[in-house]
């Protein structure tokens, strides 16, 4: 897909259609390559919007290309920014401060809540009207957490149930600037905030528990905006911006995504005999829980090459076949690696000795409930494990082969979650029977070359 087949009717429900049953197998006995991972989702997201509200032309490269990320190119484009694609990445005019336009249109966001939530608060600080949509696994996700605190500053929002998608959004040009202390550490609660504070009068401000993902903070000092984000006396964290500031454009390299390379470290850790060298990933101190966690675990990884780009610390990830030791996290981890517990219950699962995971609450409102998806599919393949509200453990093999799905057994259900899909897929690899998944189409929407670069390093879809 390019800019130029970008449309809405592109972004319909995915979901509906293109669902292939597959599961993974070997083409050698180990792994063994050197990847470029895709650009970081998080990140792609953050450079298309800020660019698109910029005064003057950006360039972005290795911009993830994925439907998630051209989401938010559509629904800036129908905002009023020129969005051109080349050989060396994607060229961005962007349409200045207060500079976007009412769309002419409903803006469908496929299946990205990042882009809904963080357009909603771009979009507010701006006298326009406009209506978000989306497929729907979108329609099902929570969205009065952003809505709630954008109603103090007088934004104006309307919310099936008060609380899905669709959305109607009336901006204004006299908002107010926002203090809000949210109770749960979220990075898209504290971009919607912050992005809608950029184009208010007076200083908005947010209070999270922790430190949640901090891409927004780094990516508004790059396009030059006076943003700050402190450690408060209390140990809680807060980040602020002054409005109104008019951004500059810049260029800006995405690194590789780590919640994607997690997936490969993973894979190489329960494939004996294995080495993988993932070049080029993103390695912000608030994204590297996981990479911790399984160093705890005796994972055998290691950072060269560590350098900043950006403002973001880059470095390339050498990862090696090992024995894993169970492990138990409490809640305070979950906001650096919240995406990766469904890869991280994979390599429990290989694990000697119990894994407890806590905190998890997070997981119910992703693209899928995924504290109950992981469950059930750790039990469909065999593994003893146990769930609560908001914690999971697991009992690990101690390295020997899984079970895998017994004969004519379902598929596992991946809930059209990207994340559940390709957890599912990899834990095959160890197993004695194949494990199948119910749809791979989710896949795109974060890591459209997945199976790609699993079969240059010695992973193939099975018969």
């Amino acid at each position: 897909m390019s800019v130029s087949d970008i449309s809405n009717d592109n972004f319909t429900d995915n979901n509906v259609s293109g669902n292939v049953y597959c599961h993974l197998q070997l083409s050698r006995d180990y792994l063994q390559g050197q990847l470029p991972i895709p650009g970081d989702k998080s990140i792609s997201h953050r450079a298309i919007m800020l660019a698109g509200i910029a005064h003057g032309v950006s360039h972005v490269e290795n911009l993830l290309t994925s439907e998630d990320i051209f989401s938010t190119i559509t629904a800036m484009q129908q905002l009023g920014a020129t969005i051109t694609e080349s050989a060396n990445g994607f060229t961005i005019r962007g349409c200045g401060a207060l500079g976007l336009t009412a769309p002419d249109n409903v803006i469908d966001m496929g299946n990205s809540g990042t882009s809904v939530r963080l357009l909603m608060g771009l979009v507010a600080a701006h006298p326009i009207e406009a209506f978000f949509t989306g497929d729907e696994s979108l329609r099902k996700r929570p969205m009065a957490r952003i809505t709630t605190p954008l109603a103090k500053g007088g934004v104006q929002t309307k919310l099936r149930e008060d609380r899905y998608l669709p959305l109607h959004l009336k901006g204004g040009a006299d908002n107010l600037p926002i203090q809000h202390e949210s109770k749960v550490a979220s990075a898209q609660i504290k971009s919607a905030l912050l992005l809608y504070g950029l184009n208010v009068n007076g200083r908005t401000s947010v209070i999270e528990p922790t430190l949640s993902r901090n891409h927004t903070e780094i990516m508004l000092q790059s396009f030059g905006a006076e943003v700050s984000a402190v450690q408060l006396a209390d140990g809680r964290f807060e980040s602020a911006v002054q409005g109104v500031q008019e951004l500059r454009a810049t260029d800006i390299h995405v690194p590789g995504d780590i919640s994607s390379a997690a997936f490969l470290i993973v894979a190489a850790l329960i494939v004996p005999d294995s080495v993988l060298t993932l070049s080029h990933v993103g390695l912000n101190p608030t994204r590297t829980g996981l990479l911790e966690v399984l160093q705890k675990m005796g994972a055998s990884i290691e950072i060269k090459h560590q350098r900043v780009m950006g403002g973001e610390q880059v470095g390339d990830i050498i990862v090696k076949h090992s024995a894993l030791q169970a492990i138990d996290l409490g809640a305070e981890i979950a906001p650096r690696m919240i995406d990766e517990y469904p890869i991280l219950a994979v390599a429990a699962s290989f694990a000697k000795g119990v894994s407890v995971m806590r905190g998890l609450g997070e997981l119910k409102v992703k693209e899928s409930n995924r504290l109950q998806a992981i469950y059930d599919g750790l039990q469909a393949v065999g593994m003893a494990c146990k769930i609560g509200d908001d914690w999971l453990e697991v009992t690990g093999s101690n390295g020997k082969t899984l079970r895998g799905l017994d004969k004519n057994a379902p598929a596992i259900k991946t809930h059209h979650d990207h994340r559940i899909a390709m957890s599912f897929l990899l834990m095959g690899l160890g197993c004695k029977a194949p494990v199948y998944i119910d749809d791979t189409a989710s896949i795109a929407t974060s890591f459209p070359n997945f199976f790609e670069l699993l079969a240059q390093i010695g992973i193939v879809t099975g018969e």
